[in-house]
């Protein structure tokens, strides 16, 4: 990539998928100066699969990949330099040719709740509409409380406040992290603990995927890159793959952040739609290095997955 050119950045058009982006992009001004001149980096927003669809929910339309195949098209027709994704709604295979080859630190992984009839789950009034998306928190939430009704529930941040008000589900949960980068974490009513409601594989963390042979573009990135985000989610995702994981599978998994001897939990769960069978791992490890971390998440899926 010549200087004299914009970093083309590729991202979804969503209010969360732009301050994503933003976040990219003012890193790479704080470390490269030259990033900061006018038109130096240059927004593409992208529509993909998963933003047209709005009628049902996603598994039920091809599950992961519907947020990045279009993304990715770009990339590999060297249309953008870069692409700015939510590690949760990546599959565990990449294109050939395209990488990971940044993370930006880690935002709060936890889910949020809200409602107008409680403060907690648990105080839902009996059979109360519960509004998500999420096959991983429907399993959750039937598992905890079976006499609830969970209803598929899509769009944004405002969208879903805003049917919640209306009456039109009782309760709904969104991605803390989502709240606090567009800075909404004021609206947070009550947060879920891991114990009650695992999150979801890599929620929280931004992946910056490029083509394999752009050492230019990897270059640029190499100094806003998390090591001990790119341990957690190497281990999760290596749960994932290992549970061969797509939005048709309730799966959850958490590695907490390494303390000073590199010590962590790692948790992991998976269940049926219906809030049955639900199974559960966890760990208390010492992980240093990709390599643990990624035998850390590959141990943990073929726990569960003995356990059918």
């Amino acid at each position: 990539m010549a200087m004299n050119k914009p970093l083309r950045i590729g991202t979804r058009g969503s209010p969360l998928a732009l301050a994503q982006t933003e976040l990219l992009a003012d890193a790479l001004k704080e470390k490269h100066p030259h990033l900061k001149h006018p038109g130096a980096i240059e927004i593409v927003t992208i529509t993909t699969s998963g933003d047209r669809i709005q009628d049902r929910a996603l598994s039920e339309a091809g599950g992961k990949g519907l947020f990045t195949k279009e993304i990715e098209d770009a990339l590999l027709n060297s249309d953008i330099d870069c692409a700015v994704h939510s590690m949760k709604d990546m599959p565990t295979v990449l294109p050939e040719g395209l990488v990971i080859s940044c993370l930006l630190p880690r935002e709060d992984p936890r889910d949020a709740f809200f409602a107008t009839k409680a403060k907690t789950l648990d105080e839902l009034p009996e059979k109360a509409v519960v509004g998500t998306s999420s096959l991983r928190r429907q399993a959750i939430i039937l598992a905890r409380r079976p006499d609830l009704q969970v209803v598929t529930f899509r769009g944004n941040v405002g969208t879903r406040l805003r049917k919640l008000q209306e009456g039109i589900v009782d309760a709904t949960l969104l991605a803390v992290a989502g709240l606090k980068r567009l800075k909404q974490e004021h609206l947070i009513q009550s947060i879920l603990e891991p114990e009650i409601m695992l999150p979801a594989v890599a929620q929280g963390a931004v992946g910056i995927e490029v083509r394999d042979n752009d050492t230019a573009t990897k270059k640029l990135l190499e100094p806003v890159h998390c090591p001990v985000t790119e341990l957690r989610v190497t281990a999760e995702r290596a749960f994932l793959a290992v549970m061969d994981g797509s939005c048709r599978t309730p799966l959850a998994a958490l590695m907490t952040i390494p303390d000073s001897e590199g010590r962590v939990r790692f948790d992991a769960l998976k269940a049926e739609p219906d809030g049955s069978g639900v199974k559960k791992v966890s760990y208390m490890m010492t992980v240093k290095n990709l390599y643990e971390a990624k035998k850390l998440g590959e141990t943990a899926g073929d726990d569960l997955l003995k356990q059918r």
